[in-house]
């Protein structure tokens, strides 16, 4: 991925431009009606909680997607990478659809350049270490996200999009051995903290 001249967190933050919106569903099983327009304008710290979990997304899918490459998630567990990559990106198309509806530009994937310490793709081990953490960080944003929007359109969404996150979560426990079921009351994880996990990767 590519930096946009200029681009900081603020910048990325106050985007805004008039869109529309849409009906997105995939083979996932998640599906969201966005629609065309919001007979008020969401509160901004709603649309801050959709800024963040985009920057979050796009994360995750090009974490995924260099993982992939660079065979680090190969043979048994390649498979199921794969089907993590395209729920991230659902994940990020619901999302950048109800920025849109609500008349603002969602970032995408040229306005972030991601990077990682060179042990993240040191093999299989350390890449899904990275992808527990990254998943644990997803679960507990849509935890706080839903727990503290006020636009009751997006609360359904941001309940689906956890769901999901949270099987990757027991999927990745799997592979690593470690517990299917996890917690009984996962963590909530606030926005700053969030923003601080993202700044670690956004060169």
């Amino acid at each position: 991925m590519h930096a946009t001249a200029g681009f900081t967190r603020s910048r990325f933050v106050g985007r805004a431009a008039a869109g529309g919106g849409a009906l997105l569903a995939s083979a996932s099983g998640l599906a969201a009606f966005v629609p065309a327009a919001f007979a008020t304008t969401p509160p901004d710290g709603d649309l801050a909680y959709l800024r963040l979990l985009i920057a979050a997304e796009l994360l995750a899918v090009d974490f995924y997607t260099q993982a992939l490459a660079h065979g680090d998630l190969d043979q048994q567990y390649g498979p199921r990478a794969q089907r993590i990559l395209a729920d991230e990106t659902e994940h990020y198309n619901l999302l950048a659809a109800l920025m849109t509806a609500a008349g603002q530009t969602p970032a995408t994937s040229g306005d972030i350049d991601f990077s990682y310490p060179a042990a993240t793709f040191a093999g299989t081990s350390s890449a899904l270490r990275f992808a527990s953490r990254l998943e644990s960080v997803l679960v507990g944003s849509y935890i706080d996200a839903v727990t503290n929007v006020q636009t009751a359109a997006y609360r359904g969404t941001l309940a689906q999009i956890l769901a999901n996150e949270a099987r990757h979560q027991s999927a990745l426990a799997g592979l690593r051995g470690g517990s299917l079921i996890g917690t009984a009351l996962p963590t909530p994880i606030p926005m700053a903290t969030v923003s601080a996990f993202l700044d670690n990767y956004e060169s």
